[in-house]
């Protein structure tokens, strides 16, 4: 299936860009979501595909992430929270674990002086379980974050060391350790004490790569986010595939349970 997307993408780009103009025009004039999750699949499988080294791969997905800030800049979409690194990936093999955190100290290096992170005011966040993370991840972490502190335009969360189930199950040992009684605990404070406490919940959640589950990403935060899954694997993930989604969002009534 994304053997035959490649080459259908290479016969129809001059179609395809055409597309993308009146789509994007038809999709700036709808409601835009205010917060979006975004699963970055597949990278691993593209390398694969192409004959590359698996870190290839989830080079080429960084890189994504950057056009994707941009499209999503370009549509007002103000908070961005990526799932770049499970603590279940830690079970991957050492060469490429140890590749990948390489990738991960030079991406928030860039950061620091990353002219769209800069030009767009975007805040940078990591959370998870840092303390899982090498040293020399760590603090090219708190380099990027000090370097946007005092941005509030727009948001960029990045999920490293991440699982849902741990961070509901922190949240709930911190109310605990405030002297909360367990009949006393709510929804809200539960809510609060999470890494994205002070966020509103997303209201749209993408999956690329053709897996069709959340795999422990934002598991409280995602009740009532509308889900998206596309067979397309990260890296080779179009502006064109993203506001197909938008606008199909955009399509969807949102009830709330109501």
């Amino acid at each position: 299936m994304n053997l035959i997307r490649v080459g259908l993408s290479i016969l129809l780009a001059p179609v395809y860009r055409a597309y993308e103009k009146i789509l994007g025009d038809r999709v700036k004039k709808g409601k835009m979501p205010h917060h979006i999750g975004i699963i970055m699949d597949g990278n691993r499988r593209y390398a694969e595909f192409f004959g590359m080294n698996l870190w290839k791969g989830h080079s080429r997905g960084a890189d994504k992430l950057e056009e994707i800030l941009d499209w999503a800049n370009e549509l007002g979409i103000d908070i961005v929270t990526v799932y770049a690194f499970s603590i279940e990936n830690f079970k991957r093999s050492k060469e490429e674990v140890d590749r990948v955190m390489d990738l991960f100290e030079k991406k928030f290096k860039e950061l620091v002086k990353n002219e769209r992170i800069h030009k767009n005011k975007i805040k940078v966040k990591a959370i998870g379980n840092l303390n899982l993370l090498p040293k020399n991840v760590v603090d090219s972490i708190k380099k990027a974050e000090k370097a946007t502190e005092n941005y509030n335009n727009k948001i960029l969360n990045i999920c490293i060391a991440y699982g849902g189930r741990i961070e509901i199950l922190e949240a709930v040992k911190r109310i605990i350790k405030k002297g909360v009684s367990p009949e006393d605990i709510t929804i809200e404070m539960i809510r609060n004490n999470l890494y994205t406490g002070d966020l509103p919940d997303p209201d749209l959640v993408i999956r690329t790569g053709g897996e069709v589950r959340l795999s422990n990403f934002l598991l409280f935060q995602s009740a009532y986010a509308e889900l998206f899954f596309t067979e397309i694997y990260f890296p080779a993930f179009r502006k064109i595939d993203f506001l197909r989604i938008i606008r199909e969002y955009q399509m969807r009534n949102r009830k709330f349970g109501r």
